[in-house]
C-alpha cells in the first residue's frame, strides 16, 4: 500500500517538470551583442535593430543553397521590411570579399551585406560553420528560430505575420 505522501510525489514531480519545460520554452536567448559592418564600411549595432524582426543570414557565394534562397529573401525584405523587418547577410570569412561585393552589386541584394572576414560573428552566433544558417530575432533582439539550410518562405512568412503584428 501506498501512503498518502507517495502518492502525491509522482503528480507533483509531474507538476515541476512541466513547469520547468515551460519556463524553458518561453525563456528565449538574447542574440549576441555584435556590431554588422557591411561591405560599404557601415557599422549597424545589433541593438540598433531593436523594434524589428531581423534576420541574420550566415551565407556564401559557392554555397548552392544560399544562391538558390536567395531571390526568395530578397523577395520577403522588400515584401516585409517596410512592415519592419530586417535582414542582414552575413558571408562567410573564407569567401573573398571581392566575390560578395561582386554577386552583391550583380544581384541588387536590398540588404545590409557583411563579409564576416575574422569570423567572429559567426564565432559569436554559436560558431556558425554550415551555410546557409539563419537566425530570426524578435523584436526584442531574442532568438525565436534558428534554420539551418535553405529556408522555408511560406513559414518565414507565416512567422513574419506573426511576429510583425505583436507590439514592441
Amino acid at each position: 500500500m501506498l501512503s498518502k505522501t507517495t502518492k502525491w510525489i509522482l503528480p507533483i514531480a509531474i507538476l515541476g517538470l512541466l513547469a520547468f519545460l515551460a519556463i524553458s520554452l518561453t525563456n528565449k536567448a538574447k542574440a549576441p551583442e555584435v556590431t554588422f559592418t557591411t561591405i560599404e564600411g557601415k557599422a549597424i549595432p545589433l541593438s540598433s535593430l531593436n523594434g524589428q524582426v531581423v534576420l541574420v543570414n550566415f551565407w556564401a557565394t559557392d554555397c548552392p543553397g544560399c544562391i538558390a534562397e536567395m531571390p526568395g529573401l530578397i523577395k520577403t525584405y522588400n515584401d516585409y521590411h517596410d512592415r519592419g523587418f530586417e535582414v542582414i547577410a552575413v558571408a562567410m570569412s573564407y569567401d573573398p570579399p571581392s566575390q560578395v561585393l561582386n554577386y552583391t552589386k550583380k544581384n541588387a541584394l536590398p540588404f545590409p551585406v557583411m563579409h564576416d572576414g575574422y569570423g567572429e560573428i559567426a564565432k559569436q552566433f554559436n560558431e556558425v560553420r554550415v551555410t546557409p544558417t539563419a537566425y530570426i530575432l524578435d523584436k526584442e533582439g531574442k532568438v525565436i528560430r534558428k534554420v539551418v539550410g535553405e529556408l522555408n518562405f511560406p513559414d518565414l512568412h507565416k512567422l513574419l505575420d506573426e511576429q510583425l503584428r505583436k507590439p514592441v
